[in-house]
Parts: C-alpha cells; sequence; structure tokens
C-alpha cells in the first residue's frame, strides 16, 4: 500500500519537515489538502513558491525583504538613532506585528557569520543606542559582550530587554536564569 500512495507518502514526508509536525499531523494535513480541499492546497503551494523565489535578506538589517532594501530600512519616518539586534528576522516579525519598536533592526543569525564590519556602519551612521532583543542564555550574553567590546569606540549606549519572570507563570515553573535576571533587575514600586 505504501508503494501505491508514494505522492501521498512524500507530501506527507515534506510537510513532517516544518517545526512542531509531526507524523500524525502532517498525514492530518495532506489528507485535508488532498481530499477535501485541493484548491487551498493548490493555493498553498502558490503562495510558497512565491515567497521562496521573491524574498530574500534585506542587505542593509538582515531581515526578510522583497527588495534590496526592506521597507523598514527604507522608511524615512523611523527612528534612525536606535538599533535593535535580533537573532533572526522572524524576531523583526514579531516585534512589528505588536508596534513595539520604531528604529532600525540588525539580524544577528550567528556570530560566525556576523559582519562586523557591516555593524559598524550601521552603529556610526548616528545610531545611539543599540538593544539586544535576544533570548536570554549564558551563550547570548557573551554575543552580547563581545559585540559591546567591539563598538565600544562609538559613542552609544547599550542596553537589553528586560528579563525575568514571565506574567502568570508560578516562581516554581521558571527557569533559575530568569529568576535570577528577575532579583537583579528588580524596580521599586
Amino acid at each position: 500500500m505504501k508503494r501505491s500512495l508514494e505522492k501521498f507518502n512524500r507530501l506527507v514526508d515534506a510537510l513532517q519537515q516544518l517545526p512542531t509536525i509531526g507524523q500524525k499531523s502532517a498525514t492530518r494535513l495532506a489528507y485535508h489538502m488532498v481530499m477535501h480541499d485541493s484548491f487551498g492546497a493548490l493555493k498553498l503551494a502558490h503562495a510558497i513558491e512565491n515567497a521562496v523565489t521573491s524574498l530574500k535578506k534585506c542587505r542593509s538589517c538582515g531581515g526578510l525583504s522583497e527588495d534590496e532594501l526592506c521597507a523598514i530600512c527604507s522608511d524615512e519616518f523611523r527612528n534612525h538613532e536606535v538599533l535593535c539586534i535580533v537573532e533572526n528576522a522572524k524576531d523583526i516579525l514579531t516585534f512589528e506585528e505588536n508596534g513595539l519598536f520604531d528604529g532600525r533592526y540588525f539580524v544577528l543569525d550567528s556570530l560566525e557569520e556576523l559582519d562586523l564590519a557591516h555593524l559598524r556602519g550601521i552603529v556610526q551612521s548616528g545610531i545611539k543606542e543599540v538593544i539586544f532583543a535576544m533570548t536570554p542564555s549564558i551563550a547570548n550574553q557573551g554575543v552580547m559582550l563581545y559585540i559591546e567590546d567591539k563598538l565600544s569606540h562609538f559613542d552609544v549606549r547599550f542596553s537589553r530587554i528586560a528579563q525575568g519572570v514571565p506574567t502568570g507563570v508560578s516562581l516554581e515553573n521558571v527557569d533559575i536564569l530568569s529568576l535570577t535576571k528577575a532579583m537583579e533587575d528588580r524596580v521599586s514600586i
């Protein structure tokens, strides 16, 4: 039977490559696309093809773009004095979707691929504050210290997003790093 459903099984295998999609979910999605919504499936396939062939990294910030410069880097009304360093382009989408930041971004991706000369050029263009918006970890703390050291000769202020105990989470379910940061960064009331 597996051989007779080779194309279906390839679809299931392809769907399983997506994050958080296991065998059961992939099978359910494949079945729905093939048996109940073939038009929607073709529309999805077309949208995927268009996105994959049209999207690229912005040459300035490293975020998603359809052009050489993304809409954020091209926007003259944004605050060009504040730079937010994020781990990946998806983080920019989160900030923008929620209207949380109106400055510029720089996508780090990995320390191995860090173009320090490019980052220095961005900071030199008038940046007054560099904000690190990265997942709290010892490794990322090291990355922040490294970048801060490499940019220390510029007259910029360095900050990071607040860390600590999330709203509605009991202390017994908070990891020790978050709890430590929450105590260190406590505020007066």
